[in-house]
């Protein structure tokens, strides 16, 4: 290599200043970095690097190469390097290049004390919570605004999430409840055979689809299928800046976008879990009646006599809630999406995890307040 196009100086105390001059690109070829490091070997006293660069003709990435390697290179032997006068475009190139580096390269020796851990695991469940709690803050001051006719959001927007929700759901609902049914069916007959008393089937397949499957059913189809929906499309719409346009236009995004969406799943919901309800008992009158040979009227009269009003009105509760779960787990995780591809991903994924989550979490709860109270 041209010797040239790199010089050393030492006048001053410490301090090495490399002159670099020439064409520093991969083309046309250029000092390695060993050759500092020589003079570094040989002046044990050396604290600082500076560079001169007014005689660089042409540069490119070979350039940036060779002083990310000589940076590294300078911090394990603890010289500082000045990066004063290098290049604009050059500088914002090395920046970044470190900045990668230091990601891949964090210390995962370095391991944190459990109380460290414990400790930012509660101060990131505590965020959370407060995140949690100013969003359903907001929507419930943009519910206030709906009813008093000073909340905005378009209403063809609207008909369409609840066409979404509801309509575009049903043959998927439809097949899911069909099939809970079948298998309640066929798991109450395995015990009821033993005794002679396959008729109650009836009876478990109405109480259960009613009461809880039903609602829970279209409430984890509806998670998957809504839900992850919603927090894709406010997170693209995040990534894309439009929802800091509508801030800039003075419009609440909450009561925008997420408003509608809400209001679409709690209104959708109870309809699904009544529709649900329908099918399953229809699964398992299809196989009571056509493969364990139960006389269909006696079935229906049996389905009719178990089910109380009071198991229909918990279903329906079930079902207001997790819609309000799901729209919230979506609506929330899309607008706090960061700005990038792998966010939008990873906000889809949470809202489908937490509000599968919170809907189990939901029916243990309502499951254990109706025993109290007797209903």
């Amino acid at each position: 290599m041209p010797q040239e196009k790199l010089t050393f100086d030492y006048s001053i105390s410490k301090t090495l200043h490399i002159k670099l001059s020439g064409d520093w690109q991969v083309t046309c070829g250029f000092p390695s970095v060993n050759e500092v490091t020589v003079q570094l070997a040989s002046h044990k006293e050396i604290a600082q690097i500076t560079f001169d660069v007014s005689g660089i003709n042409k540069w490119d990435s070979g350039f940036v190469s060779f002083l990310f390697h000589l940076i590294r290179e300078c911090e394990h032997r603890n010289i500082r390097v000045n990066r004063e006068g290098l290049p604009e475009g050059a500088e914002k190139l090395l920046a970044l290049a470190l900045r990668v580096n230091e990601k891949k390269l964090a210390h995962p020796q370095a391991r944190e004390l459990f109380l460290e851990k414990m400790g930012g695991k509660v101060l990131q469940i505590y965020g959370s919570i407060l995140s949690l709690l100013n969003f359903l803050g907001e929507i419930t001051f943009g519910f206030g605004r709906l009813i008093i006719g000073k909340s905005y959001f378009r209403r063809d927007e609207f008909i369409y999430i609840v066409q979404s929700c509801g309509a575009s759901a049903l043959p998927l609902v439809s097949l899911i409840s069909v099939l809970v049914g079948v298998i309640l069916a066929f798991i109450g007959a395995i015990q009821l055979r033993l005794f002679g008393a396959q008729i109650f089937i009836a009876d478990i397949v109405g109480i259960a689809m009613v009461r809880v499957m039903g609602a829970v059913m279209a409430g984890i189809l509806m998670s998957g299928r809504t839900g992850a929906a919603f927090a894709a499309e406010l997170g693209i719409m995040q990534v894309n800046e439009e929802i800091d346009a509508l801030k800039t236009l003075g419009i609440s995004p909450v009561e925008f976008l997420v408003l509608p969406r809400v209001l679409a799943l709690v209104i959708m919901m109870p309809l699904l879990a009544l529709y649900a309800d329908f099918m399953g008992i229809l699964g398992g009158y299809l196989v009571s009646t056509g493969i364990l040979g139960l006389n269909p009227v006696e079935y229906w009269n049996h389905t009719q006599s178990a089910v109380k009003i009071s198991n229909l009105w918990v279903g329906l509760v079930h079902s207001f809630i997790f819609g309000i779960i799901i729209a919230v787990a979506g609506c929330l995780r899309g607008i706090k999406c960061e700005r990038n591809a792998a966010a939008v991903g990873q906000a889809t994924t949470s809202a489908v995890v937490e509000a599968i989550t919170s809907i189990v979490i939901a029916t243990a709860i309502i499951t254990f307040i109706c025993q109290i109270l007797g209903v």
